[in-house]
């Protein structure tokens, strides 16, 4: 499976992950996802990584809960945290009206369309009435392995396209942002994902 081989990457590859991301600066993203949680509610990191956005959820004081599938980067998030960051695969995550906020920041991008969209249809399901997913792809249209990854990169159509697949998910915002790293010259297309009232 293309999946594995990503893990396998991450867990060889954690130090110099978490090295690479720790401290990139996602000021605005957080703050476009933050405006539509609760104070002190309840959000779910779907794909950790270093651990770095927990961290800053939890000194804004809001409930976070975390998981990867790369058992190197669950143990170093885990450290960051102080709570057990757990290892699990996207495809077994299964909740039902828990979150107000699911931020899956550079996860999903990993996922090959039909897991996809099985995983988008979860994501509904662990939604709160009215909570929102914030959920970020490389900009393009390029599906396969780059760099010993697996990347399903996406466009604004590409978007509408698996959302319109989601029942009860609908489209609240997207923009193209720059990457945040200095030395990266990658575009990124940010999504925010509401759970329509039923």
């Amino acid at each position: 499976m293309l999946e594995n081989d990503t893990i396998s990457y991450y867990d060889q590859n954690a130090d110099s992950f978490v090295n690479d991301t720790l401290k990139a600066d996602m000021g605005q993203t957080y703050k476009a996802f933050l405006s539509h949680i609760p104070e002190g509610g309840a959000i779910l990191d779907f794909g950790s990584g270093s651990g770095r956005d927990s961290k800053f959820f939890l000194d804004q004081g809001y409930k976070v809960e975390a998981f990867d599938g790369s058992i190197e980067l669950c143990k170093r998030a885990s450290q960051l945290l102080g709570f057990e960051v757990k290892c699990m695969d996207f495809m077994d995550f299964d909740q039902k009206d828990k979150y107000d906020g699911i931020w899956a920041c550079a996860s999903l991008l990993h996922l090959e369309d039909d897991k996809l969209e099985e995983v988008l249809k979860r994501i509904v399901r662990a939604l709160k009435k009215t909570g929102i997913c914030y959920a970020s792809f490389k900009y393009g249209d390029f599906t396969g392995v780059r760099k010993g990854r697996f990347f399903n990169d996406m466009t604004e159509e590409g978007i509408r396209e698996l959302c319109n697949k989601v029942p009860g998910l609908k489209i609240d915002k997207m923009w193209i942002s720059s990457d945040v790293r200095e030395d990266r010259k990658q575009d990124w297309i940010n999504i925010i994902l509401v759970r329509e009232k039923e």
